[in-house]
């Protein structure tokens, strides 16, 4: 029995498996609108037998883009690409789950293969919204510090995309609280230098991620799986850190979050990260530990035998691959044949045999 193989009941949502394909941006989007790219990418990882298929990250406002090429879900005109894609992927027995972003001061920027230097608004990029005015690095745009009022209009924001994504057939939803991205600027002191009711204590820099949740909850549906993604540390002193986590992470679960996906990281330019295999599983295993949640494991999770031990031994409920998942579309397919279980296989390619079996004519 292969315990990466299980089903995992969320409310009202049965995940088949317990691998979740990572929400991965494909800078592919113009104005925001998915297309035949998206399909394709997140399609045939449904296919490929995940239980869960995030979208990459979809913004919920123009100025809330890492990119001009991001994914968005500000508009009713982009529900109709979004609504495409979630009738596939749940026709595959895959959960349809979207990501929920706003770039905050990381905002404006060119592609990654084409830099990933900020854009000048004279070349088509915009200014930039965070907690305080202090720019990432050196090569992103300085940005603007947000109004109160501003940000509770983007917790409002938050919340309609919510909305939309419903209205877009999404069965999960996760709100990006991590990688150096707006919320994860209000709860890191570094990046944190407010001196109203968003920022300075614990309580004060948490206050914006907490209302939104509250706000996105009331429309997300009581049987359906709310998730947030936050990066567990800054890994700098005096930085946000796991402590803090599990303290967020009960809070969040206090106001109906189902599970914390525990990534690091990406608000320091700086930072020195320990990189290796499993790296940020112990964060997981330690939320879920004493925070009493479900939390997902992420970051070079690569092996079949890898994923499975770290569901098994309770380190975390759901393992997110990114890019593993890059590298082969089937990889939950290829697992379910190492780890010796039967796993649903596209009839279409019944006859090619699942990956790694002989070719047989």
């Amino acid at each position: 029995m292969s315990s990466l193989f299980d089903p995992l009941q969320i409310r009202g949502v049965t995940l088949p498996n317990r691998i979740a394909v990572s929400p991965m941006c494909q800078y592919s989007s113009a104005d925001g609108f998915a297309d035949d790219w998206h399909f394709v990418h997140l399609a045939s990882r449904a296919v490929g037998g995940a239980g869960v298929v995030f979208t990459e990250a979809a913004a919920v406002a123009p100025e809330g883009r890492i990119t001009p090429q991001d994914l968005g879900i500000w508009s009713g005109d982009h529900i109709p690409a979004l609504a495409r894609i979630t009738r596939f992927v749940q026709g595959q027995g895959s959960i349809p789950a979207v990501q929920l972003a706003h770039a905050g001061r990381k905002a404006s920027t060119s592609r990654p293969w084409e830099g990933g230097a900020g854009i000048p608004e004279e070349r088509g990029g915009w200014k930039p919204v965070a907690p305080s005015a202090i720019r990432f690095s050196e090569t992103y745009p300085e940005p603007r510090e947000l109004t109160v009022e501003e940000i509770q209009d983007l917790a409002m924001a938050f919340a309609a995309a919510a909305d939309r994504a419903l209205e877009a057939g999404f069965r999960m939803l996760e709100i990006h609280a991590a990688h150096g991205y707006l919320f994860h600027e209000f709860l890191s002191p570094l990046s944190n230098l407010r001196r109203d009711s968003y920022g300075g204590s614990f309580d004060n820099r948490t206050r914006f991620l907490r209302e939104t949740v509250v706000k996105v909850r009331k429309k997300w549906p009581a049987d359906l799986p709310l998730v947030v993604r936050i990066s567990s540390t800054d890994w700098v002193e005096h930085g946000w850190d796991i402590d803090q986590s599990v303290d967020l992470a009960r809070e969040l679960k206090l106001l109906d979050v189902d599970l914390i996906d525990c990534s690091s990281g990406g608000n320091v330019a700086t930072a020195r990260i320990p990189l290796g295999p499993g790296y940020q599983t112990p964060f997981a295993e330690r939320i879920r530990r004493e925070a009493g949640i479900l939390t997902g494991a992420v970051g070079m999770i690569t092996s079949p035998v890898q994923a499975e031990q770290i569901i098994r031994t309770g380190q975390a409920d759901l393992v997110l691959l990114a890019r593993e998942m890059l590298r082969d579309p089937y990889w939950p397919l290829r697992a379910a044949r190492e780890l010796g279980v039967s796993a649903p296989y596209p009839v279409q390619y019944a006859r090619s045999g699942p990956p790694g079996s002989p070719t047989r004519s």
